[in-house]
């Protein structure tokens, strides 16, 4: 959570060898699509057995529309490929951060750096993403990821790394993840049918889970064993995957109705969320949630208790395995109707897994509660999802991604802020704990006062918007 490399696998090896089996792995995920008659079938009725193995069905992932959509397909493994190295980054620049100054402020500075392209650019690329060719920006902003990712690779390379340039690189990568991240989730309701995308989105966030798992852990051994200029240059690598992915797909043009970019486009989506409560409690419960408790700047630090490098690679990876687990076993969320109520119960959980982390007697503990904290968080963002696609029309989609972006990128940037503030005028560990028991009362408030939010029923709710296809 929080960060312009958060939200970005494959085996080590050499290059030829990794170009080779991906290209493979592109190729047998594109093929055609299904017949639209098996496609739009109703799922096979669940075979009689026991109680056992209708528990099993509810709580197995539905792999359905990566069966049925070959653009999804193209879109889940080449954001997965691309998700493993920016994970990656993601544990070495506030390494290198804490490396060079012994700072866990400093690492909560770099979030904060990144605050102003996050508050400002998700609006105008979501603008952007209602009227152009959603996969084309998706695309442009890879592109600039990868060319920053380039910026850190030779600076790592300098006798004296400078910390200027991770300041400098820091806001412009968020820069090009803002505008990323919008038609990037406006562009996934159009590649499935509308009943799957509950099934959808959980695939989404096992495909971007697999990364997190994958990419702090082999983060921390790369530092350790070769070195952080190897590292920047993996993630650099991995950046072709994804672009020949995207490059794959088929056009995704704006609907019919698509609005032209203009400040009045902008502000008609700011007053539809403002209209919606049930938006506004997905916005504000994640917001308070993740200032509160997102601790990742403290990461650092806290590893040098229990072992250094190869200890924070686990402590990132901590909560995307618990996250990992939820999503594979999410079968159940299909049966679940109360989606206001179910974030607010999952930001919960969120915020009781931080405070165990900063109470943790071993690294055992900590990390076991750091994956009950993805488990939760994982849930919340589940059914955050739901409540988005399930409600919003598809040509505002670009410009509504673009709060979401907002709301659930601002609370981590700004939470690390607070985290090693808090930890610099008092302790690391206290830092943790007062953020976790923050999160629990703060989201408790937040829900007593949006009512609607935490009564909202998806069998209430009626949506008769056709789903625009892809072209070509």
């Amino acid at each position: 959570m929080g960060g312009w490399a958060r939200c970005r696998s494959s085996a080590i090896g050499t290059p030829h060898v990794k170009l080779g089996c991906t290209f493979a792995i592109l190729l047998a995920v594109s093929g055609p699509d299904l017949p639209e008659s098996e496609r739009l079938g109703p799922a096979p009725p669940v075979e009689p057995g026991g109680r056992a193995r209708r528990l099993a069905r509810l709580a197995t992932i539905d792999i359905g529309p990566l069966r049925r959509h070959r653009d999804f397909r193209l879109l889940f493994v080449g954001q997965g490929l691309s998700m493993l190295g920016s994970m990656v980054t993601y544990v070495a620049v506030p390494f290198q951060a804490y490396d060079i100054t012994g700072s866990s402020l400093t690492v909560g500075l770099l979030s904060l750096v990144e605050l102003g392209p996050i508050l400002v650019i998700p609006f105008v690329s979501g603008a952007f993403a209602d009227y152009v060719d959603r996969r084309r920006l998706v695309q442009f902003a890879e592109i600039g990821l990868a060319l920053c990712s380039v910026g850190l690779l030779v600076n790592s390379l300098m006798p004296d790394p400078e910390l200027w340039v991770l300041f400098v690189i820091a806001p412009l990568g968020a820069a090009f993840y803002a505008v990323e991240r919008p038609p990037l989730d406006a562009l996934e309701p159009r590649l499935v049918e509308k009943h799957e995308l509950t099934a959808a989105g959980v695939l989404s966030t096992f495909r971007m889970n697999i990364g997190a798992v994958a990419g702090p852990a082999l983060g921390g051994v790369l530092i350790a064993v070769i070195g952080l200029p190897a590292t920047y240059a993996f993630d650099l690598f991995t950046f072709v995957f994804s672009l020949v992915a995207l490059n794959m797909m088929r056009a995704v043009p704006p609907p019919p109705d698509a609005e032209r970019p203009s400040l009045a486009s902008i502000v008609e989506g700011l007053r539809y969320a403002k209209s919606r409560p049930e938006l506004v409690g997905t916005y504000g419960v994640d917001i308070v949630a993740m200032f509160f408790g997102m601790s990742n700047a403290l990461f650092p630090a806290f590893a040098t208790e229990f072992g250094g490098p190869a200890v924070l690679g686990l402590l990132y990876a901590a909560p995307s395995v618990g996250s990992l687990i939820a999503a594979l076993t999410s079968g159940w969320t299909n049966r679940v109707h109360r989606h206001g109520l179910a974030v607010i119960l999952a930001a919960v959980g969120w915020g009781i897994g931080i405070t165990v982390v900063g109470l943790a007697p071993n690294l055992t503990v900590a990390l076991v509660a750091l994956g009950f904290a993805g488990a939760s968080d994982t849930v919340s963002g589940i059914f955050r999802g739901v409540i988005w696609n399930q409600t919003i029309p598809d040509r505002m989609r670009g410009r509504l991604a673009g709060i979401e972006q907002v709301s659930w990128s601002s609370g981590p940037l700004l939470g690390d802020v607070e985290a090693g503030l808090v930890a610099t005028l008092t302790s690391v560990r206290t830092s943790i704990v007062s953020g976790g028991i923050l999160c629990v009362v703060g989201v408790g408030i937040f829900a007593l006062a949006l009512p609607a939010f935490r009564h909202f029923d998806a069998r209430q709710h009626v949506d008769a918007e056709p789903r625009p296809a892809p072209s070509g």
